[in-house]
Parts: structure tokens; sequence; C-alpha cells
């Protein structure tokens, strides 16, 4: 089958590979779509991978073409999304019910073959059937939706709170559509890109801008969210957070990305500073969001690039270019 590869550090190739063959309780997946994540960046730069060549793509959805001989759940046929999330069930993290931080953490496109392929393999646990009305290209957007409702379940938002979002990628259009629906008050975002933040603005903001000093909340915001992972955006994101605030790690950053804290306002003002890992007891919850209609599927997706082009996807994701890209095996 054909298959995108990150064969070794910033090299991405789109090669043949071997056809998967499901274990006892697998199913083979013809993949419909696949998204770009800044996940697969990172893995392009060798970080999060554990070892290279790895056949990348965790945000997939598509048909069971194959099942194992154990699986009684799902059959040839059945539309699914696929959870990339695979967890060891054993270590201290999963028995305290914190699977996402899993000693042996392990996903579907990061440490094992993935979706950016014409098949990929998946443990039936992972797999959620579709309903009829939702269209198996566009439910590769579930997997990011997943990891913006986690960030929602640590922010324990509350009813009239004033949210500020940096980013208006993918995920800080998600944060912000969770957010109205969460009875914000206000929801404002920041963005350095004009294109992005004039989708925002039409997703229905209360206020955007460039910089936050041009929005008019001198007290401060009680959430606010990175969405971008860049350190000026953190910066300065740490320095809006009102008394008694929280802000919310919700971007990617690089490894060796830091910044600065001030330990006394953190005492005094009661700021809560906390972080989101990818999903955890979310991705059933974000499909039927999904399939409630929770996101524009029109609006997230900009581009759809066949497989063959994905280095060419993974550079336009690099630069910054549209929304969500995702790719379309053949």
């Amino acid at each position: 089958m054909k298959a995108a590869v990150i064969e070794s550090v910033g090299r991405a190739v789109v090669t043949e590979v071997p056809d998967p063959t499901p274990g006892p309780r697998e199913v083979v997946v013809q993949v419909a779509a696949c998204g770009l994540c800044g996940t697969d960046l990172h893995i392009l730069q060798g970080e999060f991978a554990p070892k290279l060549p790895v056949v990348p793509g965790h945000e997939f959805a598509g048909e069971v073409v194959g099942v194992g001989t154990q699986v009684t759940e799902v059959a040839p046929g059945d539309r699914v999304a696929v959870d990339p999330s695979l967890y060891c069930y054993e270590c201290r993290h999963c028995r305290t019910g914190h699977n996402n931080l899993c000693e042996r953490w392990a996903a579907i496109g990061v440490t094992t073959a993935g979706g950016a392929a014409q098949y990929a393999v998946a443990p039936v646990a992972n797999c959620v059937r579709l309903p009829d009305h939702v269209r198996t290209q566009d439910a590769a957007l579930i997997e990011p939706l997943s990891c913006a409702v986690r960030g929602y379940d640590v922010l324990q938002s509350r009813l009239g709170a004033h949210v500020l979002i940096y980013g208006s990628g993918t995920m800080g259009l998600m944060m912000l559509e969770l957010a109205k629906r969460t009875g914000a008050a206000s929801i404002d975002v920041v963005d350095v890109n004009p294109v992005r933040l004039e989708t925002a603005r039409g997703l229905g903001v209360s206020a955007s801008a460039a910089n936050a000093d041009e929005l008019d909340r001198p007290q401060g915001w009680d959430l606010v969210i990175d969405a971008t992972g860049n350190a000026a955006a953190i910066q300065d994101g740490l320095g809006r957070v009102a008394k008694a605030g929280t802000f919310l790690q919700f971007g990617v950053a690089d490894y060796a990305t830091r910044v600065t804290i001030d330990p006394y306002r953190i005492y005094n003002q009661e700021i809560t500073i906390t972080g989101s890992m990818a999903v955890l007891h979310s991705y059933e919850r974000a499909a039927e969001l999904f399939a409630g209609g929770v996101l524009d599927p029109d609006v997230f997706i900009s581009d759809r690039v066949p497989l063959d082009r994905y280095p060419e996807a993974l550079e336009q994701f690099a630069a910054g270019v549209g929304r969500k890209i995702v790719v379309v095996p053949e």
C-alpha cells in the first residue's frame, strides 16, 4: 500500500509499505481522511516519536475493511473514527485514571504506523462508529476536538468567565467553539495571522487583535488559553491572567521553549497555571459533539490534499497557510 513515511529528521516521503494485518482484537481501516497536526511537525523535527522511520497520522477516520479473529463490535463496511491513544493500563498513572500520562504512552501515528496511508490498523476499542449523517472525510476532526474537550475538562470553566485565546488555528478555533458553549461572558482572540483571525471573527468573538494590548480588559481574563506553543505568546498570556484566574498551556511547544513566571504574583493573586496533554476520556464525547454539529467542517477544513502530496502539505502547514489540512488517500 501507499503511505507517507517520516524517514529521518526533516525528511518525509510517500512510498510503498507492506499492507497491515490485524491482530485478534484489531481492525484494518481504509483511511478516508487524515488530518495534519503540530505533533507531525514535532515528529519531523525528531521530537515525540521514539524512533524513525514512522508512518505519521493520528487524526483519521475511514471504513473498516478487515477485522481480527476476536472482533465482534464492528464489521467490514462500518465507518469509524479512531482514537489514537495507546495505554498500558498497568502503570501508576493508568491505575489512577491519568492514562494520558501513561509511563508507556504510545499513539497510532506517533509510536506506531498511523493514518497517513491507504490503510491503518487500530484496536477495536479505539474505534467509534459514525452516524449516517457524518461524512467520513470530515471525521478526522474528531481527534483534535477530543483534545480540546480534554482542555476544557482541565479548565473546569465556570459560567460567565472572560476568556482570552492565543491562536486562531484549528485548535484555537475549537477552543473558541467550546467556550461559546460553556457559558463564557466574553471570548477574545489574539493572532498575528490576519487570515486566521478573520475566520475567528466569522465564528463569533467578542474582540480580536494582533496584540492583546489592543483589547480592552486591563483587569485581565479569567481564563487564558495558549493554543500556539509560541514562547512570545505564552509569555504574554501569563501576564494577562486576572486574579484567581487560570492559564492553560494547550499549544504544543518545542522542547527548548522557555518562559519566566512571577512566583509572588502567582501566590498573591491565586493564579493557576496548568496544562492539557492529548486525549483523556474525551474521544467519545467529542464524537457526540461533532455529530451534534459543534463544528462546521467546511469552516475548519481548508485543504484536502492527495496522499501523494503529503510532504508539500507538511510544508504548507508549517508555513501557517490555511486551517486544518487533511490528507485524502487515493
